[in-house]
């Protein structure tokens, strides 16, 4: 018998578990996870600038220049805020279609 047809033979009783290798995943469940991953750091970093800014708009003194760059910055995540929830819902759907 060559090794070949050993390698052939024993396959079939070679659980990937019982050697260290891990078990071949969907790839739309990896995907789900990366983009899970993504989507709640995104919206972490958008709640932060949110918070960020509303401190400098009641630290601002009046400044013009400071409140309209902190109502921007507000402005601005609360876009994104919107734009990453919209991205999961639409990531959601599809996925779920496949």
């Amino acid at each position: 018998m060559t090794i070949h047809q050993l390698l052939i033979l024993g396959a079939d009783k070679i659980d990937p578990g019982t050697i260290g290798v891990p078990a071949v995943k969907d790839p739309n469940s990896v995907l789900n996870n990366v983009l899970t991953t993504v989507y709640t750091w995104a919206g972490i970093i958008c709640v932060l600038v949110i918070v960020i800014a509303g401190v400098l708009y009641t630290t601002s003194a009046a400044d013009a220049a400071q409140v309209k760059r902190a109502k921007n910055a507000i402005i601005y995540s609360v876009v994104g805020l919107i734009v990453i929830v919209m991205a999961f819902a639409i990531t959601q759907f599809v996925l779920g279609r496949i």
